[in-house]
């Protein structure tokens, strides 16, 4: 127990230092960890840390699942709905279908194990870029687009993953109507668990205006949401999403003092904070630990199909709008492709993979060298590309093109 809080702390040290350096560097954060977590695998005390499926899909998954969801208001997640309905939809399906039929046909993979590795890596982690966001005063539609669509993509994304390994592993009816009653059964049962932990956390926040009493109820919400659903085998990315757009969304919320609701808000910033510093410092150290394994001819590969999957899934999506007052413009359209960086979501389902899977070891170094990758070549690259686009400013133009 020692052992792993001394590893607590400091990488807590580290990653507050990583914070300065990269601030004043005008540098993504997460790229600044990444990189310190490659050059941390130099050091002895670091050698034995290994990211586990358990740490970060029980422990570290909830919380920022959950803090995404409750800064969605219902008001602007609604004004786009359809659109990101859309994306999260058929453009996670139609992501999924060119990444996994590009690893079939190039790499040999069988097409369960393309599929499951195709669906796991639909799934959009793009912290670094909403940071960078902040930073430079990009439109509010695009923030929100880039923001709402990444948290609704990670739901359909984990529920399609449970899908593609249920068929891949044979515990699920490949017919029809089988694959049909799995994907209602997942989708449909976690929304419905994640609403029913949140009315009843509601009922006690209801009664209380203390915020540490909130923000104890908060944690139990975001934790119970996900591990009830866990526990009854529907989606448990659902379940929390759902649970923090009805606890931010409820009139019970907006009655309490303004006051009580900043310092829960404040809390579950600090903990995704703390979060998001832990799973990419450790990306970085597990990643620096693979090295140059006999796979790795296959990750450049990966990362130009995951690229192509995502073209595939933005551009023939927003064009179903264009004619439309929810038109997407083309510029917020390359941010959506290029800004869709993979991250804990992605490593969580990889990690969480049974070893006899057939080419195991391949999909889970290929997904944790396309994480690292996006995170360093995207994440670095997103701010010139916002720039080249016109879309820095107070006041960006971007319905050209």
């Amino acid at each position: 127990m020692g052992s792993v809080v001394e590893l607590l702390i400091i990488l807590m040290l580290i990653s507050a230092v990583v914070a300065m350096v990269t601030r004043r560097a005008a540098l993504p954060y997460t790229v600044g960890l990444v990189i310190t977590g490659l050059l941390l695998t130099a050091a002895p005390y670091f050698q034995e840390v290994r990211l586990s499926r358990d740490l970060i899909y029980m422990v570290l998954l909830p919380p920022l699942i959950f803090e995404a969801a409750i800064h969605i208001r219902w008001r602007d997640f609604s004004r786009d709905l359809s659109v990101i309905a859309v994306l999260a939809t058929l453009g996670v399906a139609l992501s999924a279908a060119v990444t996994a039929l590009g690893m079939h046909y190039l790499a040999g993979w069988g097409l369960a194990s393309a599929l499951v590795f195709g669906t796991l890596i639909a799934a959009t982690d793009p912290v670094s870029v909403i940071a960078t966001f902040k930073e430079v005063q990009v439109d509010e539609r695009l923030r929100l687009l880039v923001e709402e669509e990444s948290l609704l993509n990670d739901g359909t994304a984990a529920a399609a993953f449970v899908i593609a390994l249920g068929i891949a592993t044979g515990a699920a009816a490949t017919d029809g109507p089988g694959i049909a009653l799995l994907i209602f059964k997942t989708i449909a049962g976690g929304i419905l668990c994640g609403a029913l932990v949140a009315a009843g956390a509601l009922l006690l926040i209801g009664r209380t205006v203390d915020p540490l009493v909130d923000i104890m109820l908060s944690i139990v919400t975001a934790y119970g949401s996900f591990l009830a659903a866990e526990h009854l085998h529907v989606s448990g990315v659902l379940a929390t999403m759902t649970a923090g757009l009805v606890i931010s969304n409820s009139s019970t919320i907006k009655s309490i003092p303004q006051a009580v609701k900043a310092e829960t808000v404040s809390f579950w910033e600090a903990v995704a904070f703390i979060v998001n510093s832990f799973i990419f410092v450790l990306i970085g150290i597990h990643r620096g630990h693979m090295g140059l394994s006999v796979f790795w001819m296959l990750a450049p590969m990966a990362l130009v199909l995951v690229l192509l999957g995502r073209a595939a899934a933005i551009y023939p999506c927003c064009a179903l709008f264009a004619g439309s007052a929810r038109r997407v413009p083309l510029p917020y359209q390359h941010i959506l492709v290029w800004g869709g960086l993979r991250g804990a979501l992605a490593l969580t389902l990889a990690l969480s993979l049974p070893p006899e899977l057939p080419h195991y070891d391949e999909i889970v170094y290929v997904t944790f060298a396309v994480v690292a990758s996006s995170i360093l070549v995207q994440g670095l690259t997103i701010t010139p590309l916002l720039r080249r686009l016109g879309l820095i400013g107070d006041k960006p133009t971007p319905d050209t093109g």
